[in-house]
C-alpha cells in the first residue's frame, strides 16, 4: 500500500492505480498509467506514461517501462478461462514501448517469469508461460509463442518468431527476421527464414570474457556434433561427451543436447 500524500509528487494526478496495489518507495507513474489491484511494483520502478498493467503481476526494482506497453493482461490462449496466474519480472530491466507481456496459463506451471537486466525493445512479445534468463536483449518487434525457454545473455534478432516450446540455451544469438522452430543450443548462432544452426556465437562469446581455449574447444566440439560423419549424432555426442565431461562449458552444451524436450534440435543446413 501507498501513502499518496507521500508519492503525489511522483505519481501523475492523471494516473488510475487500484488503492490495493503496491507501489514501491521512489516509484515514478506518468500521465494515464493504469495499475490494477494485484499489482506490486518494487522500489524505483518507472512508469513513463500510457502503460497498463494488470493481473497478478510482480515488477522488481529500477524497472524502467516506456508507454504503452500492456504487461500482466489475459493471456493469448483459446484455452484461458480467466484462471489466476502470474508473471513475475526480476529488477533492472527495460520494457519499451508496445511490448506485450502475458501471465501464465494452467496447462503449464501458471507463471511467466522474466529475470533480471533484460532489454525487451519496441514491439516485443512474450507469450504465456514464457521463462526469461537474465541479460539478455530482445531486439524490435521479437515474438516469443507460448512456453519458449531463454537462457542468460541472450540476443534475440528484430522481427524473429519463436515457435512454442522453443528452448534457447545461454549465450546464444538468434539473427534478425529468424522463424525458429527448434532448440538452440548454447553459445550456438541460428539464422535464416526458417532457422537453421550457423555455427557459435564467437563474438558474443570473445564480449563476455570467455577464455580462448575454452572457445576452442567448443568449436572442437561443434564440428564433431553437428558437421561430422561418423555414427549417428547419439553416437557423436556419447563420444563426445566421453572425451569432455570434466569442462564445465561444454558439458553444459551437451546437457542441453541430452535432455528430453518437445522441439529437436536445430540444425546446420544441409
Amino acid at each position: 500500500m501507498f501513502d499518496k500524500d507521500i508519492m503525489t509528487k511522483l505519481i501523475h494526478p492523471s494516473a488510475i492505480i487500484h488503492p490495493n496495489a503496491t507501489i514501491g518507495e521512489e516509484c515514478t507513474i506518468g500521465a494515464l498509467c493504469v495499475i490494477g489491484e494485484h499489482v506490486v511494483l518494487g522500489d524505483n520502478c518507472t512508469l513513463h506514461s500510457h502503460i497498463a498493467i494488470d493481473g497478478d503481476t510482480h515488477i522488481g526494482e529500477n524497472t524502467v517501462i516506456f508507454p504503452f506497453a500492456s504487461i500482466g493482461h489475459a493471456p493469448q490462449d483459446l484455452k484461458y478461462a480467466n484462471e489466476p496466474t502470474k508473471l513475475r519480472i526480476g529488477k533492472n530491466n527495460t520494457i519499451r514501448e508496445h511490448v506485450t507481456i502475458n501471465p501464465g496459463t494452467v496447462q503449464d506451471n501458471g507463471l511467466t517469469q522474466i529475470g533480471d537486466n533484460n532489454l525487451l525493445m519496441i514491439g516485443v512479445h512474450v507469450a504465456h508461460d514464457c521463462v526469461i534468463g537474465n541479460d539478455n536483449v530482445l531486439a524490435n518487434n521479437a515474438t516469443l509463442a507460448g512456453h519458449v525457454t531463454i537462457g542468460d545473455y541472450c540476443v534475440i534478432g528484430g522481427l524473429s518468431a519463436m515457435h512454442q516450446f522453443v528452448r534457447v540455451g545461454d549465450y546464444a544469438m538468434i539473427g534478425g527476421m529468424s522463424a525458429v522452430e527448434n532448440d538452440v543450443i548454447p553459445y550456438g548462432l541460428v539464422m535464416g527464414e526458417r532457422a537453421r544452426l550457423a555455427g557459435l556465437n564467437l563474438v558474443g562469446l570473445d564480449r563476455r570474457g570467455f577464455e580462448k581455449t575454452d572457445i576452442k574447444i567448443l568449436m572442437k566440439v561443434f564440428k564433431a556434433l553437428f558437421l561430422g560423419k561418423d555414427g549417428t549424432f547419439k553416437d557423436r555426442l556419447s563420444a563426445v561427451s566421453n572425451d569432455h565431461k570434466d569442462n564445465e562449458t561444454v558439458s553444459y552444451m551437451l546437457d542441453f543436447c541430452q535432455s528430453d524436450n518437445n522441439r529437436p534440435l536445430c540444425q546446420p543446413k544441409q
